[in-house]
C-alpha cells in the first residue's frame, strides 16, 4: 500500500497539521468527500461553523428518543421503523418473552446492538448467549428467536439486500481495533440440543416488507453438526481497543466496525482524551457531503454533545456543517476531561435516510437551536 508524495494548497492564514494548532481565535471545519475517506480540505473560519441563529425547512438536524418508544412485541417484526432507505432499515425493538415462533429476514444480513438486557439467541447454528453491549450479526435467511432473561431492548440494523464485512484496516493490520478471533459463533449445547422437540412452530419470513409463515409439525432448528466460515457472530463492545492517538483527533472512520456497500457502522467506545496541547479535543466541525449520518446514543456523556442521554438518536442529513455543542467545544478547549465514557453507535449512509413514523412520533423538535448561545430546553429524561 502506498502513495505517491502530494503538496495540498494553501491559502490565507491556516494550519499545517489538520485538527491540531489552529491559528488563533479560529474556527476549523473539514469538507470532506466519500466520508473521511476521500479528499478534503480544511476552513478555519472566524465564527463557529455551527453558529446559526434562526433554520428553517425539513433539512436540518435532528433529533429522537427511543426511551420514550413503545417498540415491545413479541417479534423484532413488530419493531416500528426510525429511519432507513434502499439500503439500510433501522429499528428498534423491546422484548420482555420469550418468543413463540421463529423469523427469518430474506431481504438482507440483520445486526442487533444490545442496548439493554440479557438472554440467549437460538439459530440454526446453535445457541448463543448475549447482554447489554453485544453485537450480534446474523446472515441472511438465518433463523433465529430469543428467549430473554431481562428485558431486552435491541437496535436493529438491516443491510437491505446486502451482507456485512469488516473494514479494510490499511497500515494498521487485521488484528486493530478488535481481533477476528474475539468473534464469538453460536454453540450447539445442551440448551441447543433440549429445544429439538417435535411440537410444531411457525417461522415468519420477511421479504420485501411483506410477511409470509411457515408451519413445521417439529422444531427446525433441529442440526446435529455444522463446519464452514459462514455464521452468526457476537462481539461486546467491551472487546474494542480503540485507535487512538495522543496528538491528533482521529476521525470516525477510525472507529469502522462493520462495512456494507452503501454504509458503514462505527462504534465510539471510551478512550484517553487527546493530550498534546495543540490538538483538538472534540470531534472537528465537519460537512461529510456524501453521507447522512446516524448516531444511537448507548451510554455515558457523549463528550461533544450537551442534553443528549443514553437511548438517543440524533441524525445529521449531509449538506451542512455539524460538530460539537459550544459547551462540549468550550470543556475541550479546557482540556478538563482526561477519558471519554460513552458508547455510541454510528451509521455513515451513503443515500439520504428517511425518517420513519416510529421516530417522528419521538422527535426533540429543540435539537436543531441546541448550537445556539441562547438556551434551549433539553430533551426530558
Amino acid at each position: 500500500m502506498n502513495k505517491w508524495i502530494s503538496f495540498p494548497r494553501v491559502e490565507g492564514t491556516a494550519s499545517r497539521q489538520a485538527h491540531a494548532d489552529l491559528p488563533a481565535g479560529t474556527y476549523e471545519r473539514e469538507l470532506g468527500r466519500e466520508g473521511f475517506y476521500g479528499p478534503a480540505t480544511h476552513m478555519y473560519h472566524a465564527h463557529p461553523p455551527t453558529g446559526w441563529s434562526d433554520w428553517e425547512g425539513p433539512h436540518r438536524p435532528r433529533a429522537f428518543d427511543t426511551a420514550k418508544l413503545n417498540a415491545s412485541g413479541n417479534s423484532p417484526w413488530d419493531a416500528g421503523l426510525l429511519m432507513g432507505n434502499a439500503h439500510v432499515r433501522i429499528r428498534f425493538w423491546s422484548s420482555a418473552t420469550a418468543m413463540d415462533h421463529l423469523v427469518r429476514n430474506a431481504d438482507g444480513d440483520e445486526l442487533l446492538f444490545v442496548h439493554a438486557g440479557a438472554g440467549d439467541l437460538f439459530c440454526d447454528f446453535g445457541r448463543l448467549t448475549y447482554g447489554e453491549g453485544d453485537y450480534i450479526l446474523l446472515p441472511r435467511s438465518t433463523m433465529w428467536r430469543l428467549e430473554p432473561r431481562a428485558e431486552t431492548r435491541l437496535l436493529l440494523i438491516e443491510a437491505t439486500n446486502d451482507s456485512y464485512r469488516l473494514p479494510d484496516k490499511g497500515i494498521v493490520g487485521e488484528h486493530a481495533f478488535f481481533d477476528p478471533a474475539m468473534l464469538e459463533v453460536p454453540a450447539m449445547d445442551a440448551a441447543f440440543r433440549a429445544q429439538q422437540t417435535e411440537t410444531p412452530w411457525r417461522v415468519v419470513l420477511k421479504r420485501r416488507q411483506s410477511y409470509s409463515t411457515i408451519t413445521f409439525p417439529f422444531n427446525p432448528l433441529d442440526a446435529t453438526g455444522w463446519k464452514g466460515n459462514l455464521a452468526p457472530v457476537r462481539i461486546n463492545w467491551r472487546d474494542f481497543r480503540p485507535l487512538m492517538s495522543h496528538r491528533f483527533h482521529v476521525p470516525p472512520s477510525a472507529h469502522s466496525t462493520f462495512c456494507a456497500d452503501r454504509f458503514v457502522v462505527c462504534t465510539f467506545v471510551p478512550r484517553p482524551m487527546e493530550s498534546d496541547p495543540g490538538a483538538l479535543k472534540v470531534p472537528f466541525f465537519h460537512n461529510n457531503d456524501d453521507y447522512d449520518e446516524f448516531i444511537f446514543y448507548h451510554r455515558g456523556q457523549f463528550f461533544s454533545r450537551d442534553n443528549i442521554h443514553p437511548g438517543m438518536v440524533t441524525l445529521h442529513p449531509c449538506g451542512f456543517p455539524h460538530g460539537p455543542h459550544p459547551k462540549a467545544f468550550a470543556i475541550g478547549q479546557k482540556a478538563v476531561r482526561k477519558e471519554t465514557d460513552e458508547v455510541a453507535i454510528n451509521i455513515d449512509a451513503r443515500d439520504a435516510l428517511e425518517v420513519g413514523p416510529a421516530a417522528a412520533a419521538i422527535e426533540w423538535d429543540g435539537y436543531v437551536r441546541s448550537w445556539s448561545a441562547a438556551p434551549v430546553e433539553a430533551a426530558a429524561e
